[in-house]
């Protein structure tokens, strides 16, 4: 199985909303060239009669009882965010997705 393994820093970069130099860039593609180099090494791999795992080890789910507890007080959590909208009925969050008044 070939693969492709050429991409764009500068737009996985964009994606992750980190400026990179140039001398990051291409030290980061060559980076990203090795990982996918040694996944494409993975992929060569017979692993015909393996049953798939989710895990190595064997865990067991730990649960407990859901039951209400005590409960913080409005005026506390609010306290605590950056900033409010709507009569401190909101929290105001910075924009993370493109939208009105971005570019």
């Amino acid at each position: 199985m070939e693969t492709n393994n050429s991409f764009d820093v500068t737009y996985v970069a964009e994606l992750a909303r980190i400026e990179l130099n140039d001398a990051d860039k291409a030290r980061l593609q060559q980076d990203m060239q090795a990982i996918v180099g040694y996944i494409e090494q993975l992929n060569e791999v017979d692993v015909s009669g393996i049953e798939p795992t989710a895990h190595a080890v064997t865990l067991t789910n730990v649960t407990r009882e859901d039951r209400a507890g005590k409960s913080v007080p409005r005026e506390t959590m609010l306290a605590n965010a950056p900033a409010t909208v709507n009569d401190d009925e909101l929290i105001k969050v910075p924009q993370v997705l493109p939208g009105e008044g971005m570019a």
